[in-house]
């Protein structure tokens, strides 16, 4: 509720009355209000149930409580003001499968909404719901993981739940499903491995879902399943909640949850561990959220006129450099690596977050498990926030155990995303090799002239697809219309090539090992599901591209040169060779001694005609990948032919 208008003038929102005087946007506010206890939202018992809510501007509060996700309160009770503008209520008695919300009185003017640390929730997110968490454990809940040794041991692949099931030819039961990601055993056309048992069978270490929090779209109704609907679900409206539409029954509020659980239980007995995709820089809707209307003002980033920042633009950016905002996010994220096990964070467009806020959750999910990744755009972008302060690509050297996905080298490898027509590195482009090189030595500063943000590999995470944008065979489309399919094919298996053998984190994209295509969308949040499903019959008829990424992935799991752990190890070891305009050469070399130590030699070469290359004199280097392309490997020279990926191997003299 703004109080005052005037342009030259502070917007206030809320009664002095409650305040002292202070503003929301105040520092101090934060100082003389900011709350630091754990038990915000509800506890419950069958005994009691507790609510706690931080609300300081408010004049009343009270907890209103349903017997139904929709229709009429059965009861409006009175909260009590406590410490640092805490309002607390306990209720005897056994709530569970209640609904409530909470109302605050702010001026004049009441205002109702869920509660931000719901734990359960109704339909479509209106109301949260009171149930015992214990409840929704499946039979099966285990809090051991599959092993992780390092970040650069990982190899992700990004996955929206109702892409890898809706295809009618998936073979799967609960199409569009947590339970679809869950299911064994499944076979599509030609009786070729789909779902989990594909997943499983291409040997990646981690599933990377988008949203899976409850989101609020007008494309997608909890309440209307038996239609097709589709998004994205960056939109966020229940922070700390599953999606009701992955879940077979959302009128029940501890199904999705239950469900959700199951499916990451799966994941981790088939040795894949899962990474969440978050969204805490923005909200759905700036006026109608949660947020917003418990605590007009505190929330979100204004600009001096007092409108909405919108560095996302998706309407607002989130405060997060706020002491509730920056702790709310902390205490959601170490939620869900708690209470669902879950495995990483990918935290979207965090280039709009502050680095204090990244900081603490990074040491919060430490003392929980270390082997938690935290990866994010770290895109330079502006908002309402001091340019030093965002958590951006700028920063990764405060940013310590972040990840950050390397834009540059997704541009190198296949041409500037937003320049549809430009080829890239594989499909013949001039003048990228220099990039290509920044990008295999994992973004470090390798060498003098050389360097892009990261300190050490683990920083970088390279891609050169995902959910945004088009898919990289869309991509190689656009920007190579006299090409054949063939040598479209070559492209797109040298991307994934450079991708899997360069240092940092590789992620790829679900349906990348089958030239997966959106039909030219560019970017499909809420394209039919016809446009963003996986297509199965696709990937049985490119089986042979499925078993190259299979070999690509066994080869860096094979061999640890390709994930070295420092920044230091990568100057020791990786050298760049020399090489013609349209390739890039490099050796990996192993300084250990003995009979295990081993050379590596790598070609990436993106020149259709042959190419002869000088090789050091490091001993007698044989073919262990790609030998398609090799013409000879004879008295220190390797003569290849054709766009595509060559390693050679040698035990040192």
């Amino acid at each position: 509720m703004a109080v005052q208008k005037e342009i030259d003038e502070p917007i206030y929102y809320g009664d002095f009355v409650v305040t002292s005087g202070v503003s929301v946007f105040a520092q101090d506010f934060d100082d003389l209000f900011s709350y630091d206890g754990d038990d915000l939202g509800v506890a419950y018992t069958k005994e009691r149930s507790s609510f706690r809510l931080w609300a300081p501007t408010s004049l009343e509060v009270e907890v209103v409580l349903y017997p139904s996700w929709e229709g009429e309160a059965s009861q409006k009770l009175p909260m009590t003001r406590d410490t640092r503008g805490t309002w607390i209520l306990a209720v005897n008695g056994d709530l569970e499968g209640m609904f409530y919300t909470y109302r605050v009185r702010i001026g004049e003017q009441w205002n109702e909404a869920a509660d931000p640390y719901a734990r359960a929730v109704g339909v479509n997110g209106d109301r949260g719901a009171i149930i015992d968490m214990r409840t929704t454990d499946p039979e099966r809940w285990s809090e051991n993981k599959p092993p992780l040794e390092d970040p650069a041991d990982a190899i992700i692949y990004e996955l929206h739940v109702q892409d890898l099931s809706i295809h009618p030819n998936s073979g799967i039961k609960h199409k569009g499903k947590y339970l679809g990601l869950a299911e064994e055993g499944t076979r599509g056309p030609g009786g070729i491995l789909t779902g989990l048992d594909h997943i499983t069978d291409l040997g990646v270490t981690h599933v990377q879902l988008l949203p899976i929090y409850d989101y609020a779209t007008e494309s997608v109704d909890e309440t209307q399943l038996d239609h097709a609907q589709y998004n994205w679900g960056y939109d966020p409206k229940n922070y700390n909640v599953p999606e009701g539409s992955y879940a077979t029954d959302p009128y029940v509020p501890g199904v999705r949850i239950k469900e959700l659980k199951t499916l990451i239980q799966a994941l981790h007995d088939r040795g894949i561990r899962v990474i969440m995709d978050v969204v805490y820089n923005h909200v759905y809707d700036g006026y109608r959220v949660n947020f917003t209307k418990l605590v007009p003002g505190y929330y979100l980033r204004y600009k001096p006129d007092g409108r909405l920042s919108n560095g996302s633009g998706c309407g607002n950016d989130c405060a997060t450099e706020r002491k509730m905002m920056s702790r709310f996010v902390a205490d959601s994220v170490v939620y869900w690596a708690k209470e669902y096990h879950i495995d990483g964070f990918r935290f979207d467009l965090m280039g709009l977050m502050d680095i204090d806020t990244i900081n603490e959750t990074r040491r919060r999910l430490d003392e929980i498990d270390y082997s938690i990744l935290t990866i994010g755009e770290g895109w330079i972008m502006e908002t309402e926030l001091p340019p030093e302060r965002r958590a951006n690509q700028s920063h990764a050297n405060v940013l310590p155990g972040v990840g950050h996905f390397n834009d540059g080298f997704r541009n190198a490898i296949k041409g500037n995303i937003f320049l549809h027509d430009q080829r890239g590195f594989v499909g013949g482009g001039i003048g990228f090799e220099r990039s290509i090189r920044a990008g295999v030595a994992g973004g470090i500063f390798y060498e003098l002239g050389q360097g892009q943000y990261a300190q050490e590999p683990q920083q970088c995470v390279n891609f050169v697809e995902c959910h945004d944008n088009h898919t990289l065979w869309d991509k190689i489309i656009l920007c190579s219309p006299k090409e054949t399919d063939e040598q479209r094919r070559a492209m797109h298996h040298l991307a994934s090539a450079i991708v899997l053998t360069s240092q940092g984190i590789p992620f790829l994209h679900a349906g990348q090992e089958f030239m997966r295509t959106k039909n030219g969308v560019e970017n499909s949040y809420q394209s039919p599901v016809e446009i963003n499903w996986m297509d199965w019959e696709l990937c049985a008829a490119h089986g042979d591209s499925v078993a190259y990424m299979k070999k690509l992935i066994s080869l860096r799991k094979a061999h640890p040169a390709f994930r070295l752990r420092s920044g230091d190890d990568i100057r020791d070891r990786l050298i760049f060779e020399k090489a013609p305009a349209h390739t890039v050469a490099y050796t990996l070399r192993d300084h250990a001694g003995g009979d295990s130590a081993q050379h590596l030699y790598v070609l990436y070469n993106a020149e259709p005609q042959e190419v002869c290359l000088d090789l050091p004199e490091l001993g007698e280097w044989n073919v262990i990948f790609g030998a398609e392309f090799v013409q000879s490997v004879d008295k220190g020279k390797l003569t290849a032919r054709g766009i595509g990926m060559v390693v050679l191997a040698v035990q040192p003299y």
